[in-house]
Formats: structure tokens, C-alpha cells, sequence
């Protein structure tokens, strides 16, 4: 039913009174009849998101004027659940509840300028919107943003006018002289900060202390708390034993003067339950006892592990862990700490999206091994949203590695057995219940980075350590989600190994990201770490041509290699000063690449026509080259830079040392590291350069 026959007969509202939702695809589990109806004051909209880590929103009519009730319900109702415009997708339900804001604000300021008897936003005028507009510039000046964000949905009373009646627009805003403010077009470059390596470094290193290191003691503070609230039967049958052990554990405590462990500065009778294996009420049928050590030793203000196994700097990483959750070792602080250290290490070591970690379950680890047991191989299942024509999300696999499979297992022991969900709101301390998702949203998780980096500080600063997690003097740290998949984007494109040829371990991982996670979905990280590589790759050329260094090539394709950098050098001149603004650069790459390649050996200048890597692949290479399966000594593309000369160089010493080693190698090998020498020596004098440096 089209809410242009609402308006025709008032009456069908009641007589029909349909689920606002009935358009949309609802969670797994919720029903439709369990949802908010047209005539419900307030529309929950929570059935409709549909990922675990988002809150709940509702649409609550009564804070908007009383008279435009009618109006408003009209336009979300259609938003929500009927047909949209041609050439328009149905608005996501949090944009939905971020326009609702907006006509609130619009609404409230019409209501104030209005007579009582006008009610029909089919009556505003173009001078209205006009005076609106003014409105804005009066209470927003400085933030332009802000100000279309409050006229933009305005328009929705026109483009959605075929549901809306006589709420319905007469005219489009977007022609009115001034409703279009013109603003410079943002750039669709991610301009997402990356984290610092003097920040990335400490906050991985310490993310890793805390799963490798500390989570013992913080897994057995969990189990510990979990049995103390159980109110189990007695573990051990022999109930009049309980005295006895009991009194002789009172007994090693006031021997070492030790305080009791306490729970808000009375005995714990949960934790010393636990220790004799008993429930509460045996060990509170022995009170005097545990009053009478109280006594002499004292208690502590809350205790649960006492015995820290954890070391730094070969002391305890923390005194103990406590059940006062408003101190800082409190064992609902370190659990938050510990999933907040496993979130770094899945983000950052996947290149996953929050969305995509968030959706990590029980369960989702794969591991391969080998015929001899040993694992070589580790997939993580979720879900991949951004890109995929399901909105409930698709599952999709990312290739790991073993760093972060602890990671995973670490959470499958921190949450409950009955919590699918890893990133799941833990269960201790007071706002263990708040929220009604599945999984932590974006903001808990970036305010819990954040308290994970100031805990570790005061570690350092405990233990007179100087590796603290820091954004510089003076520089507020704010670690957001976001960071983790923009820094390995930039780490792959520009660190040795990456993509490229490298250090091996490296290359390795970042070939695990490109089939794990590129391959998984329309994710576009490929394109992150492209867009990166050709930042680099454009610096360097810019550094080779600021000190002539183009000039000074060998090999094959020396000579092209020059006429290119010559040419990119010119289009980057601008008055006389060389361009290296990133943004300009980046422009000047997609235009004029010169399709150059850097290298440890060899610096490529590719042309397709010539490359044996692009013959190997029988020309399925999109125009790059392999440089995984580059054969320098043969192919014509190749050009040489004084480093590479270098690096030939060293490849010739080190044959040469393993020739001379003893005991004398093997005959087959000697021979075949002997005819490696002989072509590489022959591929630096054709090409005028010296075998040993002089």
C-alpha cells in the first residue's frame, strides 16, 4: 500500500496498521510480527541492521512538533519499507536515522515559524527553504559540511513524492538560488591516517606480550571469577575435611603475612571456596576461622589471582588481578585489555575491516598441516560486506598467519562458551549487559584501543620501561579501527618484500594478503596498496632525477629508462620547484607512470612486448610486471642503478664464500653455484660494469 493512499483515506493507517519494516531484510531470528507497527510512537529499527557490532536505533516521533507527525511518518515509512525512486537504492538504516535528525532540526524550526492552523509541508515555499537556508548560515558559519548535511534531506519530500501525498514538495530545492553550495570536489583518495612505525612498532609488540604473555593469568582470573559466581555443589565430598583444609591454608597465609583475598574489604568466601575446591556455604560454616586470620593479616580490597606467572623485565607484569572494578588491575579492565590486544593483532595482520572482524565466531579458524602434523597454513572465516550485493554480508575467507590464530584462540577462551561472537561484550564489570548487539560497536572498540595503550604506558612507567605507545611530544594518541588495514596497505607497497621481490618472510605474508583477502571480495585493498606503490615508486623517481641518478643507468633499457624519468621529471616541474606534494604526485603517476620499477637487483622498464615474465604467464598479467618471476640475466628491460650494481656484487661474495667453505661442497652443487657465478659475472661486464667492486 503506497502511503499516497494513506492520504486519500486517513482511516487506512488504523484499519491497516502495517510493520514499518516489512520492506526490509530483518535479522536472523526476529520476526516480523515482533516489530514496530505505523502507529507505534516509536519505530525500533534495530531488527533491520543487520551486522552484529551495530547499536540499536529507533525513530522517536514525539521529539519531533506534533503536527508534523502525520508528515514525518509518511516520509520514513516510505524510506523504510516501499519502492524507491527511479535510479535510487533504498537509504541504509543508520542514513535513515541520520536524516531523521535533520528533519527534526527542520521541523522544530518550522514549528516555531508557523501559525498553529498550517500543518501540510506541501504548503512551503521556495521562500521558506530560502529562509532556511539563512537559518543554517547563521547557526553553522564555519562548517559548510554541516549545513548541506542539514538541507540534503529536505529534497527527500520531492524525490520520494509518488508515496507522500499532500506532503509532497511542489518544487525541487536543489534548483533554488544558494541550495547548492559549490565546494571544492572531495578527492576519493583515502585519506585515512596510518598509524606511525614508532607507534605501529609498540602497539603490536605489546598487543603480542599480552596474548603470548600475560593471557594465562588473565584466563585463569576469567575461570576463577566464572566458578565463583556458579553456585556449584561442593567439588570434594568429604565436607568435614573442609575445616581442616581450609584452617591449614589460613595457616600458610599468616605464616608469610599475607592479607586474605577480599572482595570490597570483607573475606572473599568466592575465592577461597575455589582454592579449598568447596562452595560458599562450606567454607562459611568455618567464618571464625577465616575472621580470626582477618585479624592478624588483613584483606586485601579485592583479589582473584594473586600467583601473576606472567614476567617483564623478569618480575611480575602485574601485582594481581582483582575483582574492584574500578581499579586499574581489575580483572574487567585486563580481559578488556587482552580482547582489545587481540583486536590490533587480527586487524592489523589481516588487513580485515572492522566490520569483517567483528563478524569472527567460534569456530572460524581453519588450520592446515602438514604430513607430519605441523600447521603451514591458517584461514579465518567471517563476513565481507562492503561491495557484495547481500547487505547480511557473505562469507569470505582471509589467509593468516600463526600470530594471529592465537589471537583467535585466546578469544574463543575469553568468551563464554555460549558467546558466538568473539568481540562479543565481555561479561565482567558493571556495563557487561548494556547494548542489545551482538558484537562491540565501532566507538567501544576504538575507546577500548585507546585504554589498552594508556594501561600499557603505566606499565612502562612502573617498570621504568621506555617502549611506550606514543604519538610524539606533545601529540594526542587516538587510535581508530581504521588505522590497522590502512598501515598494512602501506607497509606492503613500500617495505622491502611487499609485493616486490624482498625479504622472504614478508613477501610470504603479503602474498598471504593478496590471496586471502583480494581475492576474498570487492574489498578494494588491492587498489590501496597499488595507489601506495605508486606514491613510492613516484618519490623514488623523484630523488633518481633530483640527483641526476637517471643519467648514470646500465643495461639493456638504461637508455629508455633515462627518457622516461626525463619526461616524468618535466611534467613534475611546476615554476621551477620539483613536485612532491603526495596528492599532485599521485595525479602525475595515474597520468604519465613511466612504468619503472625499482628492485633490489634490477630496476625494471617495462614493456610487455619485450618482458619474459609476461611470455611465462602467456600475457595474463594486466600490463605489470612479475617480478616473482623475473629472469634479470636474460630479459631486455632490465636497467641498472649503482645499487643494483651493488647487489650483484654481493651475490657474487657470498658464492664465493660458500666455494671456499669447508667441507667442500657437494659436486653438483659446487657446480651449479659455479655456473651462477660465470652468469653473473658475464651479466655485469656485458653491461660495463665491474664483477668486484674496486
Amino acid at each position: 500500500m503506497s502511503l499516497a493512499t494513506f492520504a486519500a483515506h486517513p482511516t487506512a493507517v488504523t484499519l491497516k496498521d502495517p510493520y514499518v519494516l516489512h520492506g526490509r531484510q530483518l535479522r536472523s531470528g526476529i520476526r516480523l510480527e515482533d516489530t514496530s507497527r505505523y502507529s507505534h510512537d516509536i519505530w525500533v529499527l534495530t531488527p533491520a541492521r543487520l551486522k552484529a557490532h551495530e547499536h540499536s536505533m529507533i525513530l522517536n516521533f514525539p521529539t519531533l512538533p506534533q503536527r508534523f507527525h502525520p508528515s514525518a511518518k509518511r516520509l520514513f515509512y516510505a524510506l523504510l519499507s516501499l519502492e524507491a525512486p527511479d535510479g535510487e537504492d533504498p537509504p541504509g538504516i543508520s542514513t535513515i536515522r541520520g536524516k531523521f535528525t535533520e528533519i527534526k532540526r527542520f521541523l522544530k524550526w518550522l514549528d516555531r515559524r508557523w501559525p498553529p492552523e498550517r500543518n501540510e509541508l506541501s504548503e512551503l515555499s521556495p521562500r521558506d527553504l530560502d529562509d532556511y537556508r539563512k537559518y543554517l548560515l547563521a547557526r553553522f558559519p564555519n562548517s559548510q559540511a554541516q549545513r548541506e548535511r542539514s538541507r540534503a534531506p529536505l529534497r527527500l519530500f520531492w524525490r520520494w513524492r509518488r508515496h507522500l501525498g499532500e506532503d509532497a514538495l511542489r518544487f525541487d530545492p536543489l534548483h533554488l538560488d544558494g541550495w547548492g553550495e559549490s565546494r571544492p570536489t572531495k578527492s576519493r583518495e583515502n585519506d585515512t591516517a596510518r598509524l606511525p612505525e614508532d607507534v605501529l612498532g609498540p602497539l603490536l609488540i605489546w598487543a603480542l606480550r599480552f596474548i603470548d604473555d600475560f593471557a594465562p593469568d588473565i584466563l585463569e582470573a576469567d575461570r576463577q571469577w566464572h566458578e565463583a559466581r556458579a553456585d556449584r555443589p561442593a567439588r570434594n565430598s568429604a565436607h568435614t575435611s573442609v575445616g581442616a583444609r581450609l584452617e591449614k591454608l589460613l595457616g600458610e597465609y599468616v605464616a608469610v603475612g599475607r592479607p586474605l583475598p577480599g572482595y570490597k574489604g570483607e573475606p572473599s568466601l568466592f575465592h577461597l571456596a575455589g582454592i579449598l575446591g568447596c562452595d560458599r556455604t562450606s567454607a562459611d560454616r568455618h567464618r571464625h576461622l577465616i575472621d580470626a586470620a582477618a585479624t592478624v593479616v588483613g584483606v586485601t580490597e579485592a583479589a582473584f589471582v594473586e600467583d601473576v606467572r606472567g614476567r617483564l623485565d623478569e618480575k611480575p607484569w602485574i601485582e594481581s588481578i582483582t575483582t574492584d572494578h574500578t581499579t586499574a588491575d581489575s580483572l574487567a579492565r585486563v580481559a578488556r585489555h587482552l580482547q582489545a590486544a587481540c583486536y590490533i593483532v587480527i586487524a592489523f595482520l589481516s588487513g580485515m575491516r572492522d566490520s569483517e572482524v567483528k563478524h569472527i565466531r567460534r569456530g572460524c579458524l581453519e588450520i592446515k598441516c602438514d604430513e607430519d602434523g605441523r600447521p603451514y597454513r591458517w584461514k579465518l572465516h567471517s563476513l565481507a560486506f562492503k561491495g557484495e550485493e547481500d547487505v547480511a554480508g557473505v562469507p569470505a575467507t582471509w589467509t593468516v598467519n600463526a600470530a594471529v590464530a592465537r589471537a583467535v584462540k585466546v578469544l574463543e577462551q575469553l568468551q563464554p562458551p555460549a558467546q558466538r561472537h568473539l568481540f562479543g561484550r565481555l561479561l565482567h564489570g558493571s556495563g557487561s549487559h548494556k547494548g542489545t548487539n551482538d558484537a562491540l560497536g565501532n566507538n567501544a572498540t576504538n575507546t577500548h584501543l585507546n585504554e589498552f595503550a594508556a594501561f600499557v604506558n603505566r606499565l612502562c612507567t612502573n617498570h621504568a620501561r621506555t617502549d611506550t605507545i606514543a604519538a610524539g611530544p606533545g601529540q594526542p594518541l587516538r587510535l581508530r579501527t581504521s588505522h590497522f588495514r590502512r598501515t598494512l596497505a602501506w607497509f606492503i607497497a613500500r617495505r622491502p618484500g611487499g609485493v616486490i621481490a624482498g625479504a622472504i618472510q614478508y613477501r610470504h605474508h603479503s602474498i598471504q594478503m593478496f590471496e586471502g583477502y583480494a581475492g576474498t571480495s570487492d574489498s578494494g585493498f588491492r587498489a590501496e596498496v597499488e595507489s601506495e606503490q605508486a606514491i613510492a615508486r613516484g618519490e623514488v623517481y623523484m630523488e633518481m632525477i633530483e640527483a641526476h641518478q637517471h643519467l648514470d643507468l646500465a643495461g639493456p633499457s638504461a637508455e629508455e629508462a633515462a627518457r622516461r624519468l626525463k619526461d616524468f621529471g618535466e611534467r613534475a616541474q611546476f615554476q621551477g620547484q620539483v613536485a612532491l606534494d603526495k596528492h599532485r604526485l599521485k595525479r602525475i603517476m595515474k597520468r604519465h607512470d613511466p612504468a619503472v620499477y625499482p628492485g633490489e637487483y634490477i630496476t625494471c622498464v617495462n614493456d610487455s612486448a619485450k618482458a619474459l615474465c609476461e611470455k611465462a604467464r602467456g600475457g595474463n598479467s594486466e600490463g605489470l610486471p612479475s617480478h616473482g618471476g623475473c629472469m634479470p640475466l636474460a630479459c631486455r628491460n632490465v636497467a641498472l642503478t649503482a645499487e643494483n650494481v651493488a647487489a650483484w656484487q654481493r651475490e657474487i661474495a657470498r658464492i664465493d664464500k660458500r666455494l671456499a667453505s669447508r667441507p667442500t661442497l657437494a659436486p653438483r652443487l659446487r657446480q651449479r653455484l659455479q655456473h651462477r657465478r660465470a652468469e653473473v659475472v658475464e651479466f655485469l661486464t656485458d653491461n660495463g660494469q665491474e664483477a668486484v667492486p674496486a
